[in-house]
């Protein structure tokens, strides 16, 4: 299903003020060739929406992360926890090989500390998410504006996804949770008894590779506990490479 620039502006407009469970089945009932990026983190909730709808639907629901080979054990086991929870299969995508092993034969296995996270990100992250959404039309994400006040304010429900849409093909990106805070991510699991991360309940907030995420202090923002060596307004990896862009044009 193709929208061209104004069918998409006009659909974010439509969706705006919708619950997450209705873009969610609004992307299930349009896009066949569409899948959920899972990070192990709350975004879980997504699964939590999207297999209920796909159900009713009569559809199966299409789930990718991708597998850094940095992250946390607790979130290793979480994803396992998940799969068979949900009963659903979560395809874990990879580096390549040869540019990863080049990577920390030349610079070792800390070199972000020492420079910035981009050029891990951009091969542990990046280009296997590249390869991945060359493959669908469109995505579904767990981003939310409340997540990063410097990058993230202005995340709409719906977007075309200029990071990854190419001239011959443009990629629909969904945001359900957009606007909803994280209070409220956290009244919906508790609420429906939705499976979490263990690492929450040790302080972590947002969860990334463990070398790169720590757990933040009452009164500190989330994406604290994120590159915390780095800029506030560098606190993006890549995959939502588009947020950085709107936010300079403010």
């Amino acid at each position: 299903m193709a929208l061209s620039q104004d069918q998409i502006a006009t659909l974010a407009s439509e969706y705006s003020e919708k619950d997450p469970e209705d873009i969610i089945q609004y992307a299930l009932q349009e896009f066949d060739n569409i899948a959920i990026s899972f990070s192990g983190a709350e975004d879980v909730l997504l699964i939590e929406m999207a297999t209920k709808i796909a159900k009713k639907l009569g559809k199966q629901v299409s789930v990718f992360t991708l597998d850094t080979g940095r992250l946390h054990p607790e979130t290793y086991r979480f994803i396992e926890r998940i799969r068979q929870h949900y009963d659903i299969q979560i395809e874990c995508i990879s580096p390549d090989k040869e540019k990863l092993e080049r990577l920390v034969t030349e610079k070792g296995l800390f070199s972000f500390y020492e420079t910035d996270h981009h050029e891990c990100c951009g091969i542990r992250k990046i280009e296997p998410l590249t390869r991945k959404l060359a493959n669908l039309d469109a995505w579904i994400t767990g981003q939310r504006k409340d997540q990063s006040p410097d990058t993230r304010n202005q995340v709409p429900v719906i977007e075309e996804d200029s990071s990854f849409s190419s001239q011959d093909k443009s990629l629909l990106k969904f945001n359900p949770l957009a606007n909803w805070t994280s209070s409220q991510v956290w009244q919906y699991i508790r609420m429906f008894d939705v499976p979490y991360n263990e690492l929450h309940d040790k302080g972590f907030v947002s969860i990334g590779c463990e070398p790169c995420t720590r757990p933040v202090g009452p009164n500190q923002h989330e994406r604290e506990g994120r590159w915390w060596w780095e800029e506030a307004t560098a606190k993006e990896c890549g995959l939502h490479q588009g947020n950085l862009i709107a936010s300079d044009e403010d």
